[in-house]
């Protein structure tokens, strides 16, 4: 997962710790785009306690085995800040401090898709390779109204703010390969169960109840249609 960390204030503790997240970020990206560790996460290893035992035949193994581009999931952003107790927000992990500046989901994520374009600047100018989202989605509490449909103006609008960011970073001289929202179908998440829906096409089923099973094209469904039909461009209602 690719996401933004921002500094909760000018403060310098603050910024530092926030450019330290962004490190976690780029721990296994060094390695698959460049080929070796980074600088700092060799002295994080060195903090720890932990000794890699690398040989030369790795290092040349690492350095050759290199990636043609880089695919991520993006999500949500973070907050740090370590000067002051502030709310937090939550979401599958810890996101740290809330961001006042932001709107949440009901399970604490918070909406950032500017977020997406700073993340992919970042990463195009830290690595110079084509980029690939491989998830980004809403997971939201989905209901079948009484004619019979899904409708998910919540997650049309979210995915198109986040595709219009792309639009911005290409525009900005990132190359984009591709993009994928999560998910086609909704599935059982990881830690919400089927409460929790992020697909295009409505599952009829609960965590503990299989119903009936039925599928539901979801107004998304077809408002994603055709956005792919036009490539991305149109992402009018």
């Amino acid at each position: 997962s690719s996401d933004a960390h921002y500094p909760y204030s000018c403060n310098p503790i603050n910024i530092l710790a926030a450019q330290n997240s962004m490190r976690k970020l780029w721990y296994c990206g060094d390695v698959q785009v460049r080929g070796e560790y980074s600088y700092f996460t060799k002295s994080f290893l060195k903090e720890k306690g932990v000794t890699l035992e690398i040989t030369e035949q790795d290092k040349k193994i690492l350095k050759e085995g290199t990636v043609d581009f880089y695919s991520l999931s993006y999500y949500t952003s973070g907050t740090d800040c370590l000067d002051q107790k502030v709310d937090t927000d939550s979401g599958n992990f810890n996101l740290g401090a809330a961001n006042p500046y932001l709107k949440k989901s009901e399970w604490g994520w918070a909406f950032d898709p500017d977020g997406l374009r700073w993340v992919l600047n970042e990463i195009y100018g830290r690595y110079h390779i084509p980029l690939f989202i491989a998830e980004n989605g809403l997971g939201a509490i989905d209901e079948v109204s009484e004619d019979g449909k899904v409708h998910d103006q919540y997650r049309i609008e979210y995915l198109r703010k986040h595709i219009e960011q792309i639009h911005l970073a290409i525009s900005d001289g990132a190359e984009m390969m591709g993009y994928c929202p999560w998910s086609a179908i909704d599935l059982i998440s990881t830690h919400e169960g089927m409460v929790k829906r992020y697909g295009f096409i409505y599952v009829d089923r609960d965590e503990f109840d299989l119903k009936t099973l039925d599928r539901y094209k979801k107004d998304s469904f077809y408002w994603y249609k055709k956005v792919i039909a036009s490539n991305g461009e149109d992402l009018t209602d």
